[in-house]
């Protein structure tokens, strides 16, 4: 659900679906080609959030921004169920695992992952090109090829799903 706020109103690119059970309030900007989960919660309401092309916000999510502060997330991103997010920014072809916490003004730099049920600490960066996991978490490897590989997989099978909502619907069976 698109919701208003305060003179704040989410921004939708096309070929982009949001759940009927997500909300999304005030300024949220979601790029095209997206898919916002079943019962996902993006708060625009005192911050702002900058979401780009071909990313995948999966269910039970929660992202939110500091009162004018922005939240920006780049292209082709993935954020696992249940995922907290409350960073300042996250670069492109970044993989957020199920269940972390990316806490105020942290940054995440392109191409990287966090693993399942890290935390990443207020104002902690982590660089691009990484496998970084733990509480707090911790820098464990470089990104492989097989890694980049898997995320072209992944990315397109959200994209695809994405399209494939928009083009079927959803209903409740009954």
């Amino acid at each position: 659900m698109l919701c208003a706020f305060d003179g704040r109103t989410p921004t939708v690119g096309t070929d982009t679906y949001i759940s009927h059970t997500a909300l999304v309030i005030g300024d949220v900007i979601i790029g095209d080609n997206c898919y916002i989960g079943h019962g996902a919660i993006l708060r625009g309401d005192y911050g702002s959030i900058k979401i780009g092309n071909g990313t995948a916000i999966e269910e039970g999510v929660i992202v939110h921004a500091p009162p004018q502060e922005t939240c920006s997330i780049a292209d082709k991103v993935t954020i696992g169920h249940g995922a907290i997010i409350h960073c300042k920014s996250m670069g492109n072809y970044v993989l957020i695992g199920m269940g972390a916490i990316l806490s105020l003004c942290s940054e995440i730099g392109d191409e990287t992952v966090i693993a399942e049920g890290s935390v990443v600490r207020w104002g902690q960066k982590v660089p691009g090109g990484v496998v970084a996991g733990g509480n707090p978490a911790e820098i464990i490897r470089s990104i492989t090829l097989e890694d980049k590989a898997g995320w072209e997989w992944a990315k397109d099978l959200y994209i695809d799903l994405a399209k494939k909502y928009l083009n079927s619907g959803i209903s409740p069976s009954g």
